[in-house]
């Protein structure tokens, strides 16, 4: 899985890697040569005293020092630069495919996952491939070299190698084998983590409304303490792995002076050999232990590999159509017929058989009681869950068939939980619509009954806006989507519970100028509230998926015993007349 993620990222960046293993390769090749030339150095030039060879020697470590330090940096620059390319085109697919994403599958995935997935699960990967082209490309070939250039030092005392190398790889495979369950866990965990910390932040309000701060904490600290665990058994195999590689390093100097001592004492060696076999087996157990470190960064990045491929690969439910249709014969007019939905593995369907028409000039209302399905419902018309059955129609063509872009003019809604984005008023309101001029959003939010507050701002329309609107009221917020919807001129206008936060004499004269405003739009209203719909068209009623009613206010009233039941329990039997 990561081998696949990171050569499909890579591949449009071949000339740089190959650039990069030239630079590895003569970087690795000068470091090679070095103890050699220290060997003769010693041999050639001390032992005998001959300063002028090593003048001529010294000169020459000195150039192939510089060239191996040059070729050293310009490989790291090309390391570096590869790694960071990666991880930005991998935050960037894992971005575009959650812009495409349905609420089915980022809630399959939830929020918090999706964040540690594009930044902490990348990074992971962004490292180890920064290790890997820094180290894992050298070490191979420094590894191949040091062996062939300590047999030509010296065959006997090389057998050495055949018991160190099997040593240092047990240890390795070891290491690997316990450290990528751990890591596998460490990362669910961190997840865990993430849902509680954004779950508290968002919900701080609630948490101290309810005086739960000691709750909180304490679930959090728990959460804490078990990646703690997780972190420090992963931390344990990781501290017990260094002294063991010292060990076998220490051990197999101690040998080879010990053995090269005696064959030096028996004539068979010379003391420059000796040191230069000493240097190339340091650099051989270096070359091991480089691949060793990239070992057990591997598996943690093998698992977040895994997890960004998982959602690179999940496909959304809400497919973009083959053959978009662009150009629609209808105008305003919205259909479903017979229209069923149901959630992957739900024993029920949350909508079965409804059947719902509205028309330009008409306002159409949904009620009913919660868990009816009221805002299923209507997310089903701008296409952000698709129908499991039945087709939903918007301008006489169904939905699934629609250009996307046609489908986000023809429809503006404003959802039961408004957000707005961190940037300005005029920003927000311009979402949908970039072109609007001020005097367009000054009459938008005229109809939605927030000019006045906006007025009273002191930058007005460029007043900075925390992200989710978290600097204005929730009735304020609710206000400003609205007039982003009024912005967006759509020719359907979709409220989900949109007016909920507002007094009764703000929701009047609201609904009153939005009905002067959209008489050649169609009006879709879900609420609670009896006294936002009663004046509606039609009033369609839910009640457990089915619409059990249709009908104007005083209809339903008289032989509709849910609708009847519902303005009851908000109204008075005088009221509700």
């Amino acid at each position: 899985m990561l081998i696949r993620l990171v050569t499909a990222t890579l591949r449009p960046y071949r000339r740089d890697l190959v650039v990069l293993v030239a630079l590895q390769f003569l970087a690795t090749l000068g470091m090679l040569y070095l103890p050699t030339l220290n060997a003769d150095i010693i041999d050639k030039g001390v032992v005998v005293g001959d300063t002028g060879f090593i003048m001529r020697a010294g000169g020459i470590m000195l150039a192939v020092s510089v060239a191996q330090l040059a070729c050293s940096t310009g490989a790291v620059f090309f390391a570096s630069r590869t790694a960071a390319t990666l991880g930005r085109d991998l935050r960037a697919g894992l971005f575009r495919r959650v812009q495409d994403f349905s609420a089915r599958e980022v809630g399959q995935f939830g929020t918090p996952s999706l964040i540690t997935r594009t930044t902490n699960d990348v990074q992971q990967v962004q490292m180890l491939v920064l290790m890997a082209l820094t180290m894992a490309v050298a070490a191979p070939i420094m590894a191949v070299g040091s062996i062939f250039m300590a047999l030509r030092q010296d065959v006997p005392l090389s057998l050495l190698l055949l018991l160190i190398l099997p040593l240092l790889g047990g240890v390795l495979t070891w290491a690997v084998t316990r450290m990528v369950p751990l890591f596998q866990s460490i990362q669910g965990k961190l997840d865990d983590l993430n849902q509680i910390l954004r779950e508290q932040i968002t919900g701080v309000r609630v948490v101290r409304a309810f005086v739960r701060e000691k709750q909180e904490t304490e679930r959090f600290a728990k959460s804490n303490d078990v990646l703690l665990d997780v972190s420090q058994q992963a931390g344990y195999f990781m501290g017990t792995l260094f002294p063991l590689i010292m060990a076998v390093v220490n051990v197999a100097s101690v040998a080879v002076l010990w053995f090269g001592g005696h064959r030096i004492a028996g004539g068979g060696m010379e003391v420059g050999a000796l040191t230069a076999f000493l240097s190339y087996l340091m650099q051989t157990l270096m070359s091991v232990m480089m691949a060793m470190f990239m070992f057990m960064m591997a598996p943690r990045a093998s698992v977040c590999a895994g997890r960004i491929d998982e959602v690179l690969d999940t496909r959304s439910s809400v497919v973009p159509p083959v053959s978009p249709i662009s150009e629609t014969p209808l105008r305003g007019t919205v259909d479903l017929r017979d229209v069923d939905f149901g959630y992957p593995g739900a024993e029920e369907p949350v909508l079965r058989g409804v059947n719902l028409s509205a028309r330009p000039g008409e306002t159409v209302a949904i009620i009913g009681s919660t868990g009816s399905g009221k805002t299923t419902l209507l997310n089903l018309i701008p296409r952000l869950f698709d129908a499991t059955g039945g087709t939903v129609e918007l301008d006489g063509v169904d939905v699934r068939e629609l250009d996307p872009a046609r489908l986000a003019k023809i429809v503006g809604i404003v959802p039961q939980r408004p957000y707005l984005f961190s940037g300005t008023i005029a920003s927000n309101l311009r979402y949908g619509n970039p072109d609007a001029t001020d005097e367009e959003l000054w009459h938008a939010l005229e109809i939605a009954q927030a000019k006045d507050f906006v007025e009273r701002m002191p930058e007005g329309l460029q007043t900075p806006v925390a992200q989710g609107g978290t600097t204005v009221s929730g009735g304020q917020r609710q206000r400003l989507a609205i007039a982003r919807a009024l912005v967006h001129k759509p020719e359907v206008f979709l409220f989900d519970d949109s007016f909920s936060a507002l007094d009764y004499t703000t929701d009047a004269r609201l609904r009153a100028a939005l009905a002067a405003e959209t008489t050649d739009a169609t009006v879709i209203i879900v609420a609670q509230r009896v006294s936002t719909i009663r004046h509606a068209d039609r009033i369609v009623v839910l009640d457990h998926g089915r619409v059990v009613g249709v009908g104007a206010h005083a209809d339903l009233m008289a032989g509709n015993e849910t609708y009847r039941e519902i303005v009851l329990s908000q109204l008075t039997e005088q009221e509700a007349a």
